[in-house]
């Protein structure tokens, strides 16, 4: 990940930075929810830097209920298909270890906004 909006986001905003199964399987393990970043290839696709700026301005305004990692390009593949979510960039919420959702691709502010709601109150299957 070389584009400088996705380094921020671990750099000046201290989110981790996962780059294993085993990195993945403990942010998410730990309770409440939590958001993993799928940047894809910033290069090919313009729509990554926007997400980058997008996911921090939702964990604001969602005032903390979730939690934000940023998965690492060796890591990126096997998360995309364990969850079925392939489209990047992606935000992929999570509960006490278990998948809830993904959110492909940019949206518009308010779909982001009920989607989000809609999956937090979502129950780990």
């Amino acid at each position: 990940m070389t584009h400088p909006l996705i380094d921020r986001l671990t750099t000046e905003l201290g989110w981790p930075r996962l780059t294993s199964d085993a990195d993945v399987t403990a942010f998410v393990g730990r309770p409440g929810a939590h958001a993993i970043f799928v940047p894809g290839d910033a290069a090919r696709n313009l729509e990554t830097a926007d997400v980058a700026v997008i996911l921090p301005e939702l964990k604001m305004a969602f005032q903390g209920r979730f939690d934000c990692a940023v998965i690492d390009d060796v890591a990126e593949e096997a998360l995309r298909e364990q969850t079925g979510v392939l489209k990047t960039p992606s935000i992929l919420f999570y509960r006490d270890g278990r998948f809830l959702a993904g959110l492909p691709k940019v949206r518009d502010w308010d779909d982001y906004m009920s989607r989000i709601a809609q999956i937090l109150a979502l129950q780990p299957a």
